[in-house]
Protein backbone atom coordinates (compact mmCIF):
# COMPACT_ATOMS: atom_id res chain seq x y z
CA UNK A 1 0.00 0.00 0.00
CA UNK A 2 2.78 2.41 0.94
CA UNK A 3 4.73 1.64 -2.25
CA UNK A 4 1.61 2.17 -4.38
CA UNK A 5 1.00 5.50 -2.61
CA UNK A 6 4.60 6.57 -3.28
CA UNK A 7 4.61 5.45 -6.90
CA UNK A 8 1.17 6.72 -7.95
CA UNK A 9 0.05 9.51 -5.62
CA UNK A 10 2.80 11.20 -3.61
CA UNK A 11 4.33 14.13 -5.45
CA UNK A 12 1.92 14.13 -8.40
CA UNK A 13 0.01 17.40 -8.88
CA UNK A 14 -3.60 17.48 -7.68
CA UNK A 15 -6.32 20.05 -8.25
CA UNK A 16 -9.32 17.95 -7.23
CA UNK A 17 -11.13 19.78 -4.43
CA UNK A 18 -12.09 16.72 -2.43
CA UNK A 19 -8.62 15.16 -2.63
CA UNK A 20 -6.93 18.41 -1.61
CA UNK A 21 -9.23 18.84 1.37
CA UNK A 22 -8.89 15.19 2.36
CA UNK A 23 -5.12 15.47 2.32
CA UNK A 24 -5.15 18.67 4.39
CA UNK A 25 -7.26 16.85 6.98
CA UNK A 26 -5.28 13.62 6.95
CA UNK A 27 -1.99 15.48 7.30
CA UNK A 28 -3.46 17.10 10.42
CA UNK A 29 -4.42 13.68 11.78
CA UNK A 30 -0.93 12.39 10.98
CA UNK A 31 0.75 14.95 13.27
CA UNK A 32 2.66 12.91 15.83
CA UNK A 33 2.01 9.62 14.03
CA UNK A 34 3.47 7.79 11.05
CA UNK A 35 1.95 8.29 7.61
CA UNK A 36 1.47 4.54 7.17
CA UNK A 37 -0.86 4.58 10.19
CA UNK A 38 -3.06 7.16 8.47
CA UNK A 39 -2.78 5.48 5.09
CA UNK A 40 -3.98 2.19 6.59
CA UNK A 41 -6.99 4.01 8.06
CA UNK A 42 -7.75 6.19 5.02
CA UNK A 43 -10.89 4.29 3.96
CA UNK A 44 -12.28 4.45 7.50
CA UNK A 45 -11.56 8.19 7.58
CA UNK A 46 -13.40 8.60 4.27
CA UNK A 47 -16.39 6.67 5.57
CA UNK A 48 -16.47 8.56 8.88
CA UNK A 49 -15.92 12.02 7.44
CA UNK A 50 -18.44 12.01 4.56
CA UNK A 51 -15.70 11.29 2.03
CA UNK A 52 -14.25 14.71 2.92
CA UNK A 53 -17.03 16.51 1.07
CA UNK A 54 -16.64 19.89 2.75
CA UNK A 55 -20.28 20.95 2.40
CA UNK A 56 -21.57 17.87 4.22
CA UNK A 57 -18.72 17.77 6.72
CA UNK A 58 -19.26 21.42 7.67
CA UNK A 59 -22.70 20.43 9.03
CA UNK A 60 -21.35 17.79 11.44
CA UNK A 61 -22.50 18.32 15.02
CA UNK A 62 -21.74 17.01 18.51
CA UNK A 63 -23.52 13.74 17.70
CA UNK A 64 -21.15 13.21 14.76
CA UNK A 65 -18.17 13.98 16.98
CA UNK A 66 -19.35 11.36 19.50
CA UNK A 67 -19.78 8.83 16.67
CA UNK A 68 -16.26 9.54 15.39
CA UNK A 69 -14.75 9.30 18.87
CA UNK A 70 -16.20 5.78 19.09
CA UNK A 71 -14.87 4.74 15.64
CA UNK A 72 -11.83 2.48 16.17
CA UNK A 73 -11.09 2.66 12.44
CA UNK A 74 -9.80 6.23 12.68
CA UNK A 75 -7.51 8.22 14.97
CA UNK A 76 -9.85 9.15 17.83
CA UNK A 77 -8.52 12.55 18.85
CA UNK A 78 -11.22 15.05 19.76
CA UNK A 79 -9.11 18.07 18.82
CA UNK A 80 -8.29 16.68 15.38
CA UNK A 81 -11.89 15.66 14.75
CA UNK A 82 -13.18 19.10 15.74
CA UNK A 83 -10.43 20.68 13.64
CA UNK A 84 -11.55 18.74 10.56
CA UNK A 85 -15.13 19.96 10.97
CA UNK A 86 -13.93 23.53 11.55
CA UNK A 87 -11.63 23.35 8.52
CA UNK A 88 -14.54 22.16 6.35
CA UNK A 89 -16.29 25.43 7.15
CA UNK A 90 -13.11 27.36 6.41
CA UNK A 91 -12.63 25.64 3.03
CA UNK A 92 -16.10 26.83 2.00
CA UNK A 93 -14.98 30.39 2.80
CA UNK A 94 -11.82 29.92 0.72
CA UNK A 95 -13.88 28.69 -2.21
CA UNK A 96 -16.06 31.78 -2.06
CA UNK A 97 -12.99 34.02 -2.04
CA UNK A 98 -10.70 32.20 -4.48
CA UNK A 99 -13.11 30.13 -6.56
CA UNK A 100 -11.56 26.86 -5.40
CA UNK A 101 -9.34 25.37 -2.75
CA UNK A 102 -6.97 24.44 -5.57
CA UNK A 103 -6.56 28.04 -6.70
CA UNK A 104 -5.76 29.02 -3.13
CA UNK A 105 -3.21 26.33 -2.26
CA UNK A 106 -1.47 26.35 -5.66
CA UNK A 107 -0.83 30.05 -5.08
CA UNK A 108 1.79 28.87 -2.56
CA UNK A 109 3.63 26.51 -4.91
CA UNK A 110 7.26 27.56 -5.38
CA UNK A 111 7.62 29.19 -8.79
CA UNK A 112 11.28 28.56 -9.45
CA UNK A 113 13.58 25.57 -9.14
CA UNK A 114 15.90 27.50 -6.83
CA UNK A 115 13.02 27.76 -4.33
CA UNK A 116 13.53 24.07 -3.59
CA UNK A 117 16.99 22.53 -3.45
CA UNK A 118 17.55 19.18 -5.17
CA UNK A 119 18.29 16.40 -2.75
CA UNK A 120 20.14 13.23 -3.57
CA UNK A 121 19.55 11.10 -0.48
CA UNK A 122 16.56 10.10 1.56
CA UNK A 123 18.26 11.42 4.70
CA UNK A 124 18.78 14.86 3.14
CA UNK A 125 15.15 14.96 2.02
CA UNK A 126 13.92 14.07 5.52
CA UNK A 127 16.00 16.89 6.99
CA UNK A 128 13.81 19.46 5.23
CA UNK A 129 10.63 19.75 7.27
CA UNK A 130 9.38 23.21 6.29
CA UNK A 131 10.08 25.93 3.75
CA UNK A 132 9.26 29.60 3.39
CA UNK A 133 6.26 28.60 1.24
CA UNK A 134 4.90 26.10 3.78
CA UNK A 135 5.40 28.65 6.56
CA UNK A 136 3.50 31.28 4.57
CA UNK A 137 0.66 28.84 3.78
CA UNK A 138 0.45 27.79 7.43
CA UNK A 139 0.42 31.37 8.66
CA UNK A 140 -2.33 32.42 6.26
CA UNK A 141 -4.51 29.39 7.00
CA UNK A 142 -4.18 29.99 10.74
CA UNK A 143 -5.12 33.65 10.21
CA UNK A 144 -8.23 32.39 8.42
CA UNK A 145 -9.20 30.20 11.40
CA UNK A 146 -7.82 26.81 10.32
CA UNK A 147 -6.19 24.47 12.83
CA UNK A 148 -3.68 21.59 12.68
CA UNK A 149 -2.01 23.33 9.74
CA UNK A 150 1.50 24.03 11.06
CA UNK A 151 4.42 24.63 8.68
CA UNK A 152 5.67 21.03 8.82
CA UNK A 153 2.17 19.68 8.20
CA UNK A 154 1.74 22.08 5.29
CA UNK A 155 5.08 21.05 3.83
CA UNK A 156 4.02 17.40 3.95
CA UNK A 157 0.79 18.44 2.20
CA UNK A 158 2.73 20.35 -0.47
CA UNK A 159 4.96 17.33 -1.09
CA UNK A 160 2.05 14.92 -1.31
CA UNK A 161 -0.08 17.06 -3.62
CA UNK A 162 2.75 17.83 -6.04
CA UNK A 163 3.26 21.49 -5.20
CA UNK A 164 6.89 20.43 -4.79
CA UNK A 165 8.55 17.31 -6.18
CA UNK A 166 10.56 15.76 -3.37
CA UNK A 167 11.19 12.43 -5.02
CA UNK A 168 14.96 12.29 -4.56
CA UNK A 169 17.36 12.39 -7.48
CA UNK A 170 17.53 8.87 -8.85
CA UNK A 171 14.07 7.84 -7.58
CA UNK A 172 12.28 5.83 -10.26
CA UNK A 173 9.18 8.06 -9.90
CA UNK A 174 10.86 11.49 -9.95
CA UNK A 175 10.71 12.01 -13.72
CA UNK A 176 7.08 10.86 -13.94
CA UNK A 177 6.13 13.39 -11.25
CA UNK A 178 8.14 16.09 -13.04
CA UNK A 179 6.42 15.26 -16.33
CA UNK A 180 3.00 15.31 -14.69
CA UNK A 181 3.75 18.74 -13.22
CA UNK A 182 4.86 20.09 -16.63
CA UNK A 183 1.48 19.04 -18.09
CA UNK A 184 -0.51 20.25 -15.08
CA UNK A 185 -2.72 23.32 -15.45
CA UNK A 186 -2.43 25.26 -12.20
CA UNK A 187 -5.90 26.30 -10.98
CA UNK A 188 -6.47 30.03 -11.21
CA UNK A 189 -8.40 32.30 -8.90
CA UNK A 190 -11.82 33.14 -10.29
Amino acid sequence: MYKHYHDHEWGFPVDDERRLFEKLCLEGFQAGLSWITILNKREAFRAGFANFEAEELSRFCEQDIARLLADAGIVRHRGKIESTINNAKRVLELRREFGSLGAYVWGYAPQAAQDRPKVHTYEAARAITATAASQALSKDLKKRGWSFVGPTTMYAFMQAMGLVNDHIEGCHVRQAATDARSRFKVPQRS
